[in-house]
């Protein structure tokens, strides 16, 4: 099986199982607890919060672990926006980009639907970008918060953080980005991006499903979702998943240090298989931005074909990707992604996306570029 679906989830690391094994066995204590396991458990939290807090460029008190990046984009998107209206009764928008994973529409959704809040939606370009002047548009004077993702989950394409975080925190909105697909192959620098808030999750890093991470910086006020002990001072009640902050913490802190070379070998490789499936594949169209796309994604649509048919026919030939978020798996509807950057329904229906781990080699790209070739022209003969 050649695996091209790392956007979806990635494989633990090796390393990762080895630095949590401890905290799930015989270091399995509570951190609230004031004993010898539960002290233990309490200084491995720490030290995870500070490791993380170094990739971040943060102080450990910023970091808040979650169950993942949906939990953290929940956090950050309700949590920062309900504690500026309870100050300010006048402060009821929230802005968020028209390519959000769900975790971020949703949430503005529930805002809008049982605390009154508008959504305002600012557009993207046809490669997928917002500029500084479409989100500056959008922008009012009740503006509670602004949600952009840094980089887009089913086309790869990365926004201009820092420039769009420097337009609304300029006029005193706080900024929070979607880092979820960005880590391990972005900066993540919160002060040099000049965000407010930035979410995270493990299993995209090589940690296991179920841990993830929120920074927010120091000044910026949160209403706490779940309630409870007051566990992650106050921010996310409920016995701290130590193995997990462990996980992550690993998976972070090597992905981290890793990043500059294995970011570039893997730009290279993807530019080759682009190449290739844009040379070999007739109609193909590359969706997203050509340059400014994350190291690990090319995506695809196929004119003429089904996207679904394309995807099983390549597991058929041991290729496995997919068509888009794995959180729409299953829906019949359009890529809302796609169709925000201008794709008709029928063309966005062919999408396939290909997302590499950082261990991908240029032999399994060549084998996929090719079965690629002849799975179109197999699904196209067939629609015939």
């Amino acid at each position: 099986m050649i695996f091209l679906d790392a956007a979806a989830t990635t494989p633990v690391r090796r390393e990762v199982l080895e630095a949590m094994w401890p905290y799930l066995s015989g270091e399995f204590g509570n951190p609230s607890s004031h004993h010898t396991l539960g002290e233990a458990a309490a200084s491995a939290l720490a030290g995870a919060r500070a490791a993380v807090a170094k990739v971040l460029g943060c102080r450990p008190g910023e970091v808040t672990f979650t169950s993942g990046g949906t939990e953290a984009d929940n956090l950050a998107v309700k949590g920062i926006a309900l504690a500026r209206q309870a100050a300010d009764p006048a402060l009821n928008r929230v802005v968020i980009s028209a390519v959000e994973h769900p975790a971020v529409e949703e949430s503005a959704r529930y805002l809008e639907r049982f605390h009154g809040f508008a959504v305002d939606v600012v557009p993207v370009d046809g490669t997928g970008r917002v500029t500084p002047e479409a989100l500056a548009a959008v922008l009012r004077p009740e503006t509670a918060l602004v949600s952009v993702m840094y980089a887009n989950n089913e086309v790869g394409t990365i926004q201009p953080v820092a420039e769009l975080a420097a337009v609304a925190t300029g006029r005193g909105i706080p900024f929070h980005t979607d880092a979820v697909q960005a880590a391990g192959w972005l900066p993540l620098d919160a002060k040099a991006l000049g965000v407010d808030a930035l979410s995270i999750s493990g299993h995209k890093l090589g940690a296991p499903k179920g841990c993830g991470v929120l920074y927010v910086r120091g000044r910026t006020r949160v209403e706490p979702l779940v309630h409870g002990g007051g566990q992650e001072r106050g921010r996310r009640s409920g016995t701290e998943n130590v193995a997990g902050a462990v996980a992550l913490a690993t998976a972070l802190t090597l992905a981290h240090a890793e990043r500059p070379e294995f970011a570039a070998r893997v730009a290279g490789l993807r530019e080759r298989f682009i190449a290739t499936i844009l040379d070999t594949v007739p109609g193909a169209l590359l969706t997203g931005h050509r340059t400014e796309r994350l190291p690990s994604v090319a995506s695809f649509c196929f004119p003429g074909t089904s996207g679904e048919s394309v995807l099983l026919e390549l597991e058929r030939q041991g290729v496995v990707c997919s068509s888009g978020s794995a959180c729409a798996a299953g829906s019949d509807a359009p890529s809302p992604v796609l169709t925000a950057l201008g794709y008709d329904a029928e063309v966005a229906q062919t999408a396939v996306r290909f997302s590499f781990t950082s261990a991908v080699t240029a032999d399994e790209l060549e084998q996929a570029a090719a079965a690629v070739g002849t799975a179109v022209g197999s699904v196209r003969t067939l629609g015939r």
